[in-house]
């Protein structure tokens, strides 16, 4: 059948793939919960039905605020086929911004995930004067109703015809979801997508996954436009979705399913390079240097133009190292995408080399994700780059290099913001991404910083940030780093070491401590980091280079506010927890 629409994709698998084992999985009591493709269609139906039943209409905004699991894609789907708008909230964000995106949102109908992000929301609901509807998933303890109990809803109040007859009236071009993004600074803003502007994505990229499994483990957040594209991908594809269940479990459920596709993020990557890397101090002598030998030898893969005696000492480093490696990880990956921030060069080599191709994609929640992502064929994977550009989305560079983009991807605009519509879609429909690039001589797409970012120093010198905190994070001592330097006379930085690899070094090295603030201030890591910033500061030009630093205790994560889902730092944020810290660099 032809697939326009999003809902679509659930017809599609139904009758391309019936017999496949599970359409969704997630586990449970400690066992994996799957559900038929023939049971994941009733249920969506059901919900469907019920949501009619509420009065529920279409045009109207229905929130889901949850992790992954399978009843959000049927909530998702059930919602968009009666023509209501689907908008995905983040668990994570603060009540103020869930104060805004209910409000902004004008929300009519709500899901909330257990008792926790209950207790969150709260409070905030009876401020949401347009909200008539308030579902949970499993806190039936609760004064509000739950799902169980909208699907018997539907069940009682069946309305084929109906349903079929919203169906029709949707158009591709509708909108069909809107997607608040966490961004780096303020309130989040509203990107509305259509049917066809993700629809497109899906169709351009069916020709790359992996070839040879229908098993795809899922568990970056459903709400980023990224996991959620590549989830519907999976399921036009007719593959399984395994949810994980958190990602403390990602290893271990690698190893229950054996999936030959999921995406990441290059901190995640960055981190299971880090422990691989650690593993291997614990060996003996000889046992030691073999693992670096070949650990070393992976960061030099290439894609094209290995010499035979390379080619032959992978094949040896594989049958004895490598292959283990698999084996421990799930010995199955035909690809994996990693998106979000650009990923270091060795480290895609290195997965690469082991089996665990990794395949780099670019874009915003503002192209539906998509813009360029490495590709199968000719000149379409390349490390260091995120590939071509996605077939019918024209790239170019603007000025200072700024990497805009126009095509089926672009979205329709920003929900109730006309203005900052047409600040970054201008009028010939290209798209403004913030983004400096360039590319290659084969056409790759590479990323090399964030306009914003940029800041000159009090002598009129241009810093590029990003550039120095990508290479900076290149060593096993730095986990995460803030370049600063904004009319000032130097770039100086504050660095979140990562501190599962420096007590390791600290334990070897026989240093005592009782906690990561007095760790950080022991003479001999003052004098380890003070070696480390001399190394890297050799890859930059003196007025890039970092004269200043302070360690700091704290470990950056998403729990705390420091960085976004996607694992990026959040500048202002951090700028604003630390200001005293920053002051003290400068003075």
């Amino acid at each position: 059948m032809e697939v326009t629409r999003l809902f679509d994709l659930l017809d599609n698998y139904l009758e391309k793939h019936p017999n496949q084992e599970a359409a969704l999985a997630c586990k449970r009591d400690g066992a994996w919960v799957k559900f038929s493709i023939q049971q994941y269609v009733e249920l969506t139906s059901y919900i469907s039905f019920g949501m009619m039943k509420l009065g529920i209409k279409p045009g109207d905004k229905v929130g889901i605020v949850s992790s992954n699991r399978p009843e959000w894609n049927m909530i998702d789907f059930a919602t968009m086929q009666i023509g209501a708008i689907s908008i995905p909230i983040y668990p994570t964000i603060s009540q103020d911004d869930y104060r805004h995106i209910l409000n902004h949102a004008e929300m009519k109908m709500i899901f909330i995930e257990g008792k926790e992000l209950r207790n969150k929301l709260q409070p905030i609901l009876p401020e949401v004067k347009t909200l008539k509807e308030i579902y949970t998933f499993n806190d039936q303890g609760a004064e509000y109703k739950f799902l169980d109990q909208l699907i018997e809803l539907g069940k009682e109040n069946q309305q084929p015809e109906t349903l079929a007859k919203l169906k029709a009236g949707i158009n591709e071009k509708d909108l069909a979801t809107i997607i608040y993004t966490s961004g780096t600074t303020g309130y989040p803003k509203g990107v509305m997508l259509s049917h066809s502007n993700i629809i497109n994505q899906i169709k351009n990229l069916a020709p790359t996954p992996a070839k040879w499994s229908k098993t795809a483990l899922s568990f970056l957040p459903l709400c980023h436009a990224y996991e959620r594209m590549l989830v519907y991908l999976y399921q036009y594809l007719g593959m399984s979705v395994y949810y994980a269940e958190s990602l403390g479990t990602i290893a271990d459920n690698i190893k229950e399913i054996h999936p030959t596709m999921m995406s990441a993020v290059p901190r995640l990557l960055e981190k299971i390079y880090d422990k691989l890397y650690l593993s291997g101090k614990k060996l003996p002598l000889i046992q030691r240097i073999l693992y670096y030998w070949a650990f070393n030898l992976a960061t030099k893969y290439q894609l094209e133009g290995m010499s035979p005696w390379m080619k032959s000492q992978l094949k040896f480093a594989d049958k004895l190292i490598y292959s283990k490696w698999r084996a421990a990880i799930g010995g199955n990956f035909d690809i994996v995408v990693s998106g979000g921030s650009a990923i270091q060069s060795h480290i895609a080599s290195f997965f690469s080399a082991i089996g665990m191709p990794v395949f780099e994609g670019y874009g915003l929640s503002e192209t539906s994700p998509v813009i360029a992502v490495s590709q199968r064929g000719k000149h379409g994977r390349k490390f260091g780059t995120v590939g071509l550009p996605l077939p019918g989305v024209e790239v170019k560079l603007g000025e200072s290099n700024e990497i805009i983009c126009r095509g089926h991807n672009v979205m329709l605009g920003c929900y109730k913001d006309p203005e900052l519509t047409t600040e970054v879609i201008d009028a010939d429909g290209w798209l403004h991404t913030g983004d400096i690039g360039k590319f290659t001589s084969e056409g790759q797409l590479v990323i090399t910083g964030r306009l914003k970012s940029l800041f000159k120093t009090s002598f009129g010198k241009y810093v590029n940030p990003q550039a120095i905190e990508s290479k900076f994070t290149e060593s096993p001592f730095i986990e995460n780093m803030i370049v600063l330097g904004e009319n000032k006379k130097f770039a100086a930085s504050l660095i979140s070491p990562d501190f599962i690899y420096l007590k390791s070094w600290c334990s070897h090295h026989k240093i005592k401590y009782t906690s990561n603030e007095e760790m950080i201030l022991q003479p001999e890591v003052t004098k380890r980091f003070q070696e480390e910033i001399k190394q890297y500061n050799k890859y930059f030009g003196d007025t890039e280079q970092i004269k200043r630093y302070q360690l700091v205790a704290e470990d950056w994560t998403g729990a705390i506010g420091f960085l976004s889902p996607t694992l990026k730092i959040k500048r202002n944020v951090i700028e604003k927890h630390y200001a005293e810290k920053i002051e003290k660099l400068f003075s």
